[in-house]
């Protein structure tokens, strides 16, 4: 993620500024993709569950190995055998733990496939937890969603939403950042300014910290 910061560094218009969210907004699933197995682990970990969240926790398993395999249509839609699909086991049993985790899959694998509208739905759906990674990345989804359909300030509100949920250096510099770039691109530099100096002052040990000095000073001669 920071290479492609690096190689958009001479590009300062909004359009520059736009590709380099939209990259974001399909890459954000790979944190997601990875950190959600946590989720899914503890669902199918507990002992005492509800047959009806039993059952579905079931139809995730296969769905989530089609995820993770990046067979997205089945992933979403099902095989006809094992897998009925994320969709379904979202919208059939989207009350239950695994049908909530359902809902993040199917968001992120609609983002990858760029199918925004739909990726949306199933991000703004989801029912985020008490947790430092899941959640938030949940939430950075959902912010790159918004700004990629032109929701560019609702976007950056949940990014930053994102970042103050999340507390740890993996998740908040990256939300931050984005949020920042696209106020910059909203003519907004010193909500840009601001954000960027909370990166330097709580996350500078964080990868993007380490650079963060050329994002503040962008901002400043834009104010």
């Amino acid at each position: 993620m920071l290479q492609e910061k690096k190689n958009q560094e001479g590009a300062q218009g909004t359009s520059a500024q736009e590709g380099f969210l939209q990259k974001n907004a399909k890459k954000v699933m790979i944190i997601c993709g990875g950190v959600v197995v946590c989720i899914l682990a503890v669902v199918l970990g507990f002992n005492i569950m509800s047959k009806r969240n039993a059952k579905a926790a079931e139809m995730l398993a296969g769905c989530e190995q089609y995820f993770q395999a990046g067979t997205l249509d089945k992933a979403l839609d099902g095989d006809g055998q094992d897998c009925i699909g994320l969709v379904a086991v979202a919208d059939k049993y989207g009350c239950t733990k695994a049908g909530n985790v359902a809902k993040l899959y199917a968001g992120l694998a609609y983002v990858q496939q760029n199918k925004l509208e739909e990726a949306k739905k199933y991000l703004e759906d989801f029912d985020a937890q008490d947790d430092e990674m899941v959640s938030p990345a949940a939430l950075m989804a959902l912010g790159n969603v918004y700004v990629n359909l032109d929701q560019k300030e609702k976007g950056a509100e949940t990014l930053v939403k994102a970042a103050k949920k999340a507390e740890n250096n993996v998740i908040s510099p990256v939300a931050l950042v984005q949020a920042g770039e696209v106020y910059e691109s909203l003519g907004q530099a010193d909500k840009a300014l601001e954000l960027y100096e909370e990166i330097k002052s709580k996350y500078r040990s964080s990868a993007i910290g380490g650079e963060i000095d050329k994002y503040i000073e962008r901002a400043k001669l834009k104010k």
